[in-house]
């Protein structure tokens, strides 16, 4: 049973979570709460990654940190229990003499992982569970509880479900409000995937333009050959860091924001191994229709954005997504659709 003041104060953590969007990087969204005698004594959430957490920017608020003594404190995830680039913060709530912590969910990362909550525990401090996200940590809690990042596909297209008007010529096919929306997805996504063809094309920068977040999505290059690019793209003017996927070896020297990984098997389970292992939570697939295809078919793709604008393109062009083998896509289910000026946004996800 979850009590009514408990969940008031819950729902101001997760207020306060929600205010460090964009900046955490690959640490979760965390708010917290001290109160004592039902009244808030002081909030605090994580601002940046690296900068303090939660519950120390929390603590920090308080005109003397003797007030902590004996007060409960709300925290939207488990208290971490490791040393990383800040301290313990179990540790510091025992120090302080907090004497209630409610906690919306357990930390899914393995590092944390109920070590925070048995550090206070053992301490004499009494926890209680709600099991709420509050709906602030999804990509990270997938990543932790599958071993692997949240996969997006987004693409814009017209009624007869058409890319581009001319194969080999980049065509625009969505209004300002589907754009501003795509940026924000972009921001939502630890890294942007294209492959050479949207590349050449398109000749995207990929960054993201509305937010300008503290951190820029890793982007992700999958490309026969490194050192056939047009060293002259966009993209290789931005300070942001690229991973270009070759099927061929460099020899190249590029950049010290530019990492080439060869490998002649390039394939979209190989590739979700690979960002796993360097963290990457989520991956925004971005085309092109070739791509498209051979992630929907690989069974890993969790949620399909498509932007459907109002105009056909007629004979020629470039269907959304294409492949000149048969494959075998998975059943997806409409989870949301929202009207962005004259187009259509629909959100699918894996049933």
């Amino acid at each position: 049973m979850i009590l009514i003041s408990d969940q008031k104060f819950m729902n101001i953590a997760f207020e306060e979570a929600r205010k460090g969007t964009g900046r955490t990087w690959k640490n979760p969204l965390v708010g917290a709460v001290i109160v004592k005698n039902d009244r808030i004594l002081s909030v605090g959430y994580h601002h940046q990654f690296g900068q303090e957490h939660a519950e120390i920017n929390a603590l920090g608020g308080l005109a003397d940190v003797a007030l902590a003594q004996g007060a409960t404190m709300y925290v939207t995830l488990e208290p971490c229990s490791h040393f990383g680039k800040t301290p313990p913060c179990a540790n510091r709530l025992v120090e302080v003499g907090i004497r209630r912590v409610v906690i919306g969910q357990m930390d899914p990362n393995p590092i944390v992982a109920g070590k925070g909550i048995a550090i206070l525990k053992n301490a004499g401090v009494e926890v209680k569970v709600l099991n709420q996200t509050g709906k602030i940590n999804d990509k990270y809690n997938f990543f932790y509880q599958n071993g692997r990042p949240f996969l997006t596909i987004k693409y814009a297209m017209t009624l007869d479900g058409k890319i581009n008007q001319n194969q080999g010529k980049r065509s625009v096919v969505s209004d300002k409000e589907s754009y501003h929306d795509a940026q924000k997805l972009r921001g939502q996504n630890q890294a942007i995937l294209i492959g050479e063809n949207t590349l050449s094309v398109d000749n995207p920068m990929l960054t993201v333009r509305d937010q300008k977040p503290i951190f820029e999505p890793l982007k992700v290059l999958l490309v026969n050959s490194a050192d056939k690019l047009n060293a002259k793209s966009v993209i290789f003017n931005t300070q942001s860091d690229i991973l270009i996927l070759s099927r061929t070896v460099t020899n190249k020297k590029w950049p010290k924001n530019v990492e080439v990984v060869v490998d002649s098997e390039w394939s979209p389970k190989l590739i979700v191994k690979l960002l796993t292992k360097r963290g990457i939570q989520s991956l925004l697939i971005e085309g092109g229709s070739h791509v498209h295809a051979i992630f929907m078919a690989s069974q890993l793709v969790d949620e399909i954005d498509v932007y459907v604008a109002p105009i056909i393109f007629g004979g020629g062009g470039l269907p959304a997504v294409w492949d000149n083998n048969a494959l075998q896509i998975p059943d997806y289910q409409l989870s949301s659709k929202v009207n962005l000026g004259q187009d259509i946004k629909f959100t699918l996800r894996r049933k």
